[in-house]
Parts: C-alpha cells; structure tokens; sequence
C-alpha cells in the first residue's frame, strides 16, 4: 500500500518561471554595473560627521542581527542534519527521509558556495573605499581589481547567504504543504532581505552584492529540489506502466 502522506507526483514546476526570474535579475544586475546606483545607496548610510557607516558600530545589526541571527540558522542546520540521519533508523522520519536530505544538501550548498567566490572575486567591501574613509580603490564587478596588499572578500554577500539559504524550505515543502511553501518563501526573502539591509547599514556590502546571493541561493535550492525531489507526472506514469503499483 502507498503511504497517502507521500506525494507520488510533484506540483508542475514552472521552469520558466524558476529560471526566468532569476536569469533576467542576474542581467539587470550586469547592467547595474554601468550606473553609479550601489554607489548611491551606500552613501544614504554613511555619515562622515559620525565617522563612517551608520550601523558600523551598531550593538544589534552586530550581535544580534548579525551573530546571534547566524547561530540561530546554524543551529537550525544542525538539527536538519541530524533529522536526517536520524531518518534512517527512526521508523516515523523515514518517509521524510529525501526531504531531509534535500534540506540538508541545499543549506550546504547555498552557504558554502560563498567563501570561495569571495577569494576568487576579491571584491572590496565598501568600508574599505576611499568614498567611505578607507584606503581601497573601486572597481565593478567585471572589472579588473586594482593592485592592493589586501584583496576584498566581499562578493557575494555572506550574511545574505544565511538568509536566502532558507529557500530551502520552500522547496521541500512544496509538494507535501503547498500553502506552508509559500509562507517559507516569504520568510526566508524576509530574513535574507532584513539581513542585507543590515550589513549595507554597516558598510559590509553594496545592495548588488546582496541580491546576487539571492539569485545563487535560489538556483541552488532549485536545483537540489530537482535532482532529489522533483517527481515529474510523466515520469511517475511510465513508471507505473512498467511496475503497477497496487492500491
């Protein structure tokens, strides 16, 4: 008998939708380049007369917004890992077993993915620039980077990562509770969202550097939803043919 709690079939998954989106942010991102608008928004927050960035020195966007907020999902992450393996002895979690393990490779993938674009980019952080009292020069993203004892780590946006990594959860619940999905979706751009915000209050990144975590983030919890979750219709009925599955 097939377990009536497990989706045999997944909800149409509008590709051009999933890719559309992001494919057409990533182009106006590319384009963004050719303006001065991260520029202009860096500066609403920065005071020269306080000495720097607004939030630079801000107990909550530090500690609470920004450390705290990060162990809070590390810890989240750490539960999802050991749901998982838990799902492979504990009778009730193992119908959760793929979505679990769909959680955790999409946490993993979309924070670790970071770290090494940040080493491989050296984008500086826009507390580092001559326009913000620092000794660093700009460069665009496609840019070259001009010669510097100390190359940025500043692209793509770190703290973001830990926000948007949670479009996971959107994922994962997609086909088991559409409507629990979709509030997922609105919490994690949310979070991710109020986290950006907070690190450009601190002079930690430029707005495009936020939103391209986004766009990463995204496609990778798409893409592990593919690989791990995704039951298309078509499939499951050429399935079915081959083996009948009995009520």
């Amino acid at each position: 008998m097939v377990s009536t709690s497990v989706p045999l079939t997944s909800r149409p998954l509008n590709v051009w939708l999933c890719l559309g989106v992001p494919a057409v942010t990533a182009i106006i991102l590319v384009l963004l380049e050719l303006t001065s608008l991260d520029m202009d928004l860096a500066k609403l927050f920065y005071d020269p007369a306080a000495g720097g960035f607004i939030g630079r020195h801000s107990y909550f966007l530090e500690t609470i917004l920004h450390d705290r907020a990060k162990q809070v999902v590390i810890a989240f992450s750490v539960l999802a890992i050991l749901g998982f393996v838990c799902s492979f002895f504990i009778a009730r979690l193992k119908p959760f077993k793929r979505e679990l393990g769909c959680l955790v490779l999409s946490l993993g993938l979309a924070t670790s993915f970071v770290t090494p674009m940040k080493a491989v980019t050296a984008v500086q952080c826009p507390w580092s620039l001559e326009q913000f009292g620092g000794h660093e020069t700009y460069s665009e993203l496609l840019s070259p980077r001009p010669p510097t004892e100390k190359p940025g780590r500043c692209w793509p946006g770190g703290h973001a990562a830990t926000g948007f990594t949670l479009f996971a959860l959107f994922f994962v619940l997609r086909d088991r509770r559409p409507r629990l999905a979709r509030a997922a979706f609105v919490f994690a751009f949310a979070l991710g969202s109020v986290f950006s915000i907070g690190r450009m209050m601190q002079g930690a990144h430029f707005f495009s550097h936020n939103v391209w975590t986004a766009v990463f983030c995204w496609l990778i919890c798409l893409g592990a939803y593919y690989w791990i979750l995704y039951r298309p219709a078509s499939k499951f009925e050429a399935v079915t043919k081959a083996h009948p599955v009995s009520a």
